[in-house]
């Protein structure tokens, strides 16, 4: 049940980033760098990465400043600990993710979202019945994994499960959100705006294949213009979206820079896994701590 759950679970920055239509020319030029940022006050050293959901096992290993940074480590944050579920966390995603008794996707997004919706699972081998208990945040996020694991992406090879894995037994643990957070998030949506992340999904579905490697080729070049650009495109092209981009991203970061700041403000060194999205831009985790201050330098 774990390993099924987590395939589906990252937020939706998975969504966001790896399913828009984007080319990232500037890549391939210009210094070797990672989306990897050193953060320090007079007290402590944080250092922030950039994460990618979903990776493959021909991605790593890392570059070595990530591995070094890590290692020397003492604390790992995350944004939700998924090799930490226990019983209640499944039983409350369940209970958000699926509609109950007899009540279906069909009575909640209209009639031309729910035709989109079918066909895109033609052939899948993806049970309809399932699809039409899925509420759409989830099924959104359904959508894009599955894109994406049919390229050989798999979350088991992303980032956060990277580290997580290392540190087990070695580090402290902590989490900057919980899993019960992002999906209180998401499901607290209305049906409307639950709609349109499922409608992004299905609609970018066929650009998913030739805009994953060019991500992943800016992710490990440390492109932060091409990420910005992600998400700079996503709130510009429909001002509808800004009310939920404002939940979703902006005061998620304004939150998670709180918390990275009281690690700032301790004596450890600490490493930070993050959605890179969250780390770029004028209102990106990474300049609300240059704004408060602190050194900040990207490795």
């Amino acid at each position: 049940m774990r390993g099924r759950t987590a395939l589906f679970l990252p937020i939706l920055f998975v969504l966001i980033v790896l399913a828009q239509p984007l080319f990232f020319r500037d890549a391939v030029f210009g210094d070797q760098k990672n989306l990897l940022w050193k953060v320090t006050s007079n007290t402590a050293t944080v250092y922030l990465l950039g994460s990618l959901h979903f990776l493959r096992k021909e991605d790593y290993p890392l570059n070595k400043p990530i591995e070094d940074a890590f290692d020397s480590s003492s604390v790992l944050a995350v944004e939700a600990d998924l090799n930490n579920l226990d019983q209640a966390d499944i039983s409350k995603f369940l209970q958000d993710a699926f509609y109950p008794g007899d009540d279906t996707l069909e009575r909640h997004v209209s009639r031309e979202t729910y035709d989109l919706t079918k066909k895109a699972f033609e052939g899948s081998g993806f049970p309809l019945d399932l699809v039409k208990k899925q509420k759409p945040w989830f099924l959104a996020l359904t959508v894009s994994s599955l894109g994406l694991v049919k390229l050989g992406f798999d979350p088991n090879y992303g980032v956060d499960m990277h580290f997580l894995s290392k540190a087990k037994g070695k580090k402290r643990i902590e989490e900057l959100e919980s899993l019960a957070y992002q999906i209180r998030l998401l499901s607290g949506f209305s049906d409307a705006e639950q709609e349109q992340f499922l409608l992004y999904a299905l609609n970018d579905m066929e650009s998913v294949e030739e805009e994953a490697d060019e991500l992943l080729q800016a992710w490990k070049m440390g492109n932060v213009k091409g990420i910005e650009y992600v998400f700079t495109k996503y709130a510009e092209e429909d001002n509808r979206s800004y009310p939920v981009y404002e939940k979703l991203i902006y005061e998620r970061n304004r939150k998670m820079a709180s918390r990275i700041e009281d690690y700032l403000k301790a004596t450890e060194t600490c490493f930070v896994v993050v959605g890179a999205g969250h780390l770029v831009g004028d209102k990106g985790i990474v300049e609300l701590l240059r704004r408060k201050g602190y050194l900040v330098e990207q490795l």
